[in-house]
C-alpha cells in the first residue's frame, strides 16, 4: 500500500501503525524560531536573543537546526513547540505529521494565524504527509515515552478555552488514535506564571523508558501544593505495560520575578516567572537543561544526567523565560523516521 493510500484510508492513524516517538529517539532536525516579538520579551529581547543564539550553537553540534526563516514564512511568535507539527513515525512509511489547531493558548492573545500556518508550510516544503485536525492541541501539553504512554494535565486539556464541546473521553480517543498511545496519565495542573493553563513540559517529563523527572518544591514555595498533587498522580499512574513509573525529583528554582508593562498582566505588571528545569530538550544523545543562575541549576543537571544516562548541558534561560517559556517550548523535534524505542 502506498503512503498516499495509507493517508486516505479511513480509521485511526495509530491503527495503521503510526506512533509519536520519544524525544530520546534519533532526530533528523530540531525546528526553532528565534525570539523576535518585543511584546513577548519587553525590555529584554536582545538578552533573550543572545541566550537563544548560545543555545542554537550548542544544538548545532548534535543535530541539524532548521528555522522558519528557510521557509520564508513569518510567525507571530517563537513558541514552535505549541504551534508546530507533531511528528509521527511508521516502520514502513517513515515520517508523517499531525497539524492540530492552535488558538493562542485558549485565546489569551491576539489571533495567531501566522503561527497556525507553520505546520502546513513545513509539510508542503519538505513533502511530509500530514493529517489535519480541528482539535486544539499544543505540543507542550503532551509528553510521550514512544511506547504507548502519555502524560498531560487536566488544567490544560480539559479547559473550556480549548475544546469546549469535548469531554475527556473524546480528547483521550483523539490522542490514542493520533499518537499511538494506550495509557494516559492525567496530572492536576501547572505552575505559577504559566500562561498555557498547565503545560506538562514545565512539570513532568520522560527522561528514559519508564523514568519520569518531575518538579517538586519545598513547603512554602508557591507551587508546593500543586506539584505534590502532580507527584501523587504520577505515583498512582501506570504506563502502557501496566508498570509503575520510576520517579526522579527535579528541584524547583527559587521564585524570581519580572516587571512587565502594567497593561499586560494587570496593575503593577510584576509577576513570578514560570522557571522550570523540566523544560529541557533531549536531542541525539544530549540533554539541554534550562538554568536560571540559582542554586538549583547544578542539582537539576545532575538529576537529569542520572535519570536519562545522558550528558546534561546547562543553557542559561533567565531572559528567555521572561517570555513565559524556555528551551522545550521554543523547539520542535523532527524524528528520523524509523527509529528504535531505546535511548541507548
Amino acid at each position: 500500500m502506498t503512503l498516499e493510500a495509507v493517508l486516505r484510508k479511513s480509521g485511526a492513524c495509530a491503527a495503521l501503525g503510526w506512533r509519536m516517538p520519544a524525544e530520546w529517539e534519533p532526530l533528523d532536525a530540531v525546528w526553532l524560531v528565534r525570539p523576535h516579538n518585543p511584546e513577548t520579551w519587553p525590555g529584554c529581547l536582545d538578552a533573550a536573543q543572545r541566550e537563544w543564539d548560545a543555545w542554537r550553537s550548542a544544538l548545532d553540534r548534535v543535530v541539524t537546526v532548521r528555522t522558519t526563516d528557510e521557509l520564508d514564512v513569518p510567525t507571530n511568535d517563537s513558541w514552535i513547540r505549541d504551534f508546530g507539527p507533531i511528528f509521527v513515525v511508521h516502520p514502513e512509511h517513515g515520517l508523517a505529521m499531525h497539524d492540530f489547531r492552535f488558538n493562542g493558548w485558549g485565546g489569551k492573545y491576539e489571533v495567531r494565524s501566522l503561527d497556525d500556518a507553520v505546520p502546513g508550510a513545513i509539510s508542503a516544503r519538505f513533502g511530509i504527509p500530514a493529517w489535519s485536525h480541528e482539535l486544539v492541541l499544543e505540543g507542550g501539553s503532551i509528553e510521550v515515552d514512544g511506547a504507548g504512554t502519555l502524560l498531560t494535565t487536566r488544567q490544560c486539556l480539559e479547559n473550556a478555552n480549548r475544546n469546549a464541546a469535548l469531554g475527556r473521553e473524546r480528547v483521550e480517543s483523539t490522542l490514542r488514535d493520533a499518537l499511538g498511545v494506550s495509557a494516559i496519565i492525567w496530572l492536576p495542573g501547572g505552575i505559577t506564571g504559566d500562561d498555557t493553563d498547565g503545560h506538562i513540559d514545565d512539570l513532568a517529563r520522560f527522561a528514559a523508558p519508564g523514568v519520569v523527572a518531575a518538579v517538586r518544591a519545598p513547603a512554602g514555595h508557591p507551587d508546593h501544593e500543586v506539584l505534590e498533587a502532580n507527584w501523587a498522580a504520577l505515583e498512582a499512574g501506570r504506563d502502557a505495560r501496566g508498570a509503575a513509573l520510576t520517579l526522579v525529583p527535579l528541584p524547583s528554582p527559587e521564585p524570581f520575578f519580572y516587571d512587565f508593562p502594567a497593561d499586560r498582566f494587570g496593575p503593577g505588571g510584576r509577576m513570578m516567572l514560570p522557571a522550570s528545569h523540566a523544560n529541557f530538550l533531549i536531542a541525539n544523545g544530549s540533554i539541554f537543561v534550562p538554568v536560571f543562575g540559582g542554586a538549583s541549576d547544578d542539582l537539576a543537571c545532575r538529576a537529569l544526567e542520572q535519570a536519562s544516562g545522558l550528558p546534561a548541558f546547562p543553557i542559561m534561560a533567565r531572559s528567555l523565560v521572561v517570555g513565559l517559556g524556555s528551551l522545550h517550548c521554543l523547539s520542535c523535534q523532527q524524528p528520523r523516521g524509523v527509529a528504535p524505542t531505546s535511548p541507548r
